[in-house]
């Protein structure tokens, strides 16, 4: 058995790393390549991966348990409170209003289709409840949404992977009891939050603990605070399922939620070293559990079968997610890409397996057949088509934000793509120079490495589709350049270069070239600190705590207004500074009337100007 199974861990690394590779290569999110890939070395193909590989369901369900707090721990830790406000109603209606939904539309679909009692109806329908960081995550690696979008789905993932595990243990066992009563239901689905919840705070306080009040040796202190938070999401979900199971998922949300707002030393070192640990484990999970799949089990359920799928995929999922997203800011095309967006993930997989070998030694097979097919069914059809074509649904409902390319990665280059993504801007950075590529990448950045001074690179980093250009290099020829390239080649909006010359200002702007001297903005800038203490110190929050932006007017309801007007209904801690008419901009007095065309200019606090932009101008990201 111990050597058996080293080809089958070789085998699936193997695959996690290349489907990895080609979907960071075709932009595709990698959870469809691993289950292509665990299929064709399954049972059904080439029976590389078997369950036997792996010494029967008891060990793989321990593998596949493990492999899961990890990947949620991983999810949770990545929650900060700050994208949460992004769309604090939203997400919280998606995890109760939404899950409802999904629970109680999956579970008629299942019982008016594939005529089966309520019971095993329930059992799915609780099931397919998550859609899970597995999937969600991917996919918004490689669709840049915004961020009230983002968070809004990476919540739902990870509190209904949650609910949707704790909740199919509960309708599990009304299974195999039916003369359960209701109340006994929901004291057991609150015991096994509860106990997840404790753990997890548990686990969080002593890791906080020691992170930051011990020693942890200062030649190694960033590598053993990587391993204590790995072995302390470990203890978390192992002390909570002790007790109950599928309690250790409510534990490792809860730790990773709270560890990830917790301002812990080597933060960046921590997720570096957890999306790495992820990226193993989700290939495990995934090539692991498709390699179990029968196609027997999904033919035959048949044309019900493949209608319940689409059911819940696009009539359920679209209504849950309507009517969660009621009254927010989220245009039409965002609600509509976020119902397009549920791929079912792990948690339906890995629970759906246990269930039904439990069934199957019941004497159940028929709902054992039906509950692993059903499920199944859906996630390959919710990751195949929502997973494989979410770029593409996302440039055709045109939810992606302005895209900004910045052709230089140095101090110059990180520091405005640091602005332009706190504001939700989908920025790329271009570099050529590996260190520089490789610093950029580790602060979270995405890079196409390549020469900004080539037409075929900056084709290839998106150029085409770009709203701004930058060309900050610390070398005024390749910027000049770059910048006519963007102006001939692409038809890009707004192009900016960085004279590090003061002497080029002029010969740029000769060009037609919108020109920022490195070397006088550093000197106004210093002579603001001098001059102007007070906004010199306010200028340096914009992006944290400040901010500025300009929209121009273009809602028939505020052309006519006068400034008066308009400050009645502005959000608190924001005012309008500038109105540009013309190319003429001034401070506007209290009578003056706003006309179509308008440039307002809101400063304040950056929330409040947020929540101004979208009151003025729904588009704004």
């Amino acid at each position: 058995m111990s050597s058996a199974i080293i080809p089958v861990v070789a085998t699936i690394i193997a695959l996690g790393v290349l489907a990895q590779v080609v979907a960071d290569k075709l932009q595709v999110p990698s959870v469809l390549f691993l289950i292509l890939a665990g299929i064709v070395v399954g049972p059904e193909v080439l029976g590389v991966v078997t369950l036997e590989s792996f010494g029967g369901i008891e060990t793989l369900s321990g593998i596949v348990g493990l492999s899961v707090a990890i990947i949620v721990f991983e999810g949770a830790f990545h929650l900060k409170v700050a994208k949460l406000r992004e769309a604090p109603g939203a997400w919280l209606r998606l995890v109760t209003l939404g899950a409802a939904i999904a629970l109680i539309g999956t579970a008629v679909a299942v019982r008016l289709l594939l005529d089966t009692g309520w019971d095993v109806a329930f059992l799915i329908g609780s099931l397919l409840v998550a859609t899970g960081p597995t999937v969600v995550t991917p996919i918004l690696n490689v669709v840049a949404v915004r961020d009230r979008v983002g968070a809004a789905l990476e919540t739902e993932g990870v509190v209904n992977d949650v609910t949707a595990a704790i909740l199919a243990i509960v309708v599990f066992e009304v299974v195999k009891n039916p003369g359960r009563s209701i109340d006994l239901v929901a004291q057991d689905f609150v015991t096994r939050l509860g106990t997840g919840v404790f753990f997890g705070l548990l686990v969080a306080a002593a890791v906080w603990y020691l992170l930051s009040y011990v020693d942890l040796s200062r030649g190694n202190a960033p590598q053993n605070a990587r391993l204590v938070v790995l072995a302390g999401a470990l203890v978390a979900y192992g002390a909570a399922n002790t007790l109950y199971s599928e309690a250790g998922i409510a534990a490792v949300a809860t730790a990773g939620v709270v560890l990830g707002n917790a301002d812990l030393p080597y933060e960046e070192e921590i997720e570096a070293f957890k999306g790495d640990v992820t990226l193993v484990v989700l290939s495990f999970v995934f090539i692991g559990l498709a390699a179990l799949l029968s196609f027997d089990t999904l033919l035959n359920l048949g044309v019900a079968g493949l209608a319940v799928a689409v059911v819940v995929a696009a009539l359920i999922r679209p209504i849950a997610v309507f009517a969660s997203t009621i009254g927010g800011r989220y245009e039409f095309s965002e609600r509509v890409f976020m119902s397009a967006v549920g791929p079912r993930g792990i948690i339906p997989a890995s629970v759906a397996t246990l269930f039904a070998a439990e069934l199957q030694t019941l004497g159940m097979d028929a709902a054992a057949n039906l509950l692993v097919g059903t499920v199944f069914l859906t996630i390959l059809l919710t990751v195949v088509l929502e997973g494989g074509f979410a770029r593409h649904i996302a440039q055709a409902l045109d939810v992606i934000p302005m895209r900004v390319i910045i052709v230089g990665g140095g101090t110059v280059g990180r520091a405005l793509a640091e602005r332009l993504s706190d504001r939700g801007e989908n920025v790329v950075i271009v570099e050529n120079r590996q260190p520089a590529v490789e610093r950029a990448r580790n602060k979270g950045y995405s890079v196409h490495h390549g020469d900004g001074s080539d037409t075929d690179e900056l084709r290839a980093a998106g150029a085409e589709n770009a709203k701004i250009l930058v060309a900050a290099t610390g070398d005024d020829d390749v910027n000049l350049l770059v910048a006519q390239l963007a102006e001939s080649k692409f038809d890009v909006e707004t192009i900016i270069a960085r004279a590090n010359n003061p002497d080029n200002v002029d010969a740029f702007e000769d060009l037609g070239v919108r020109t920022v001297s490195s070397s006088l903005a550093t000197a106004w800038g210093i002579d603001n600190i001098i001059e102007r203490p007070a906004l010199a110190n306010w200028m340096t929050e914009i992006g944290r705590s400040g901010d500025v932006q300009e929209v121009e007017v273009t809602s028939d309801e505020l052309v006519g207004l006068t400034i008066d007007e308009l400050d009645r209904d502005l959000p608190g801690g924001v005012i309008i500074a500038l109105v540009g008419r013309n190319g003429d901009n001034k401070v506007p007095d209290a009578d003056f009337t706003i006309q179509e065309g308008d440039h307002l200019t809101f400063l304040g606090r950056k929330e409040a100007v947020r929540d101004a932009l979208n009151w003025c101008h729904p588009e704004s990201p």
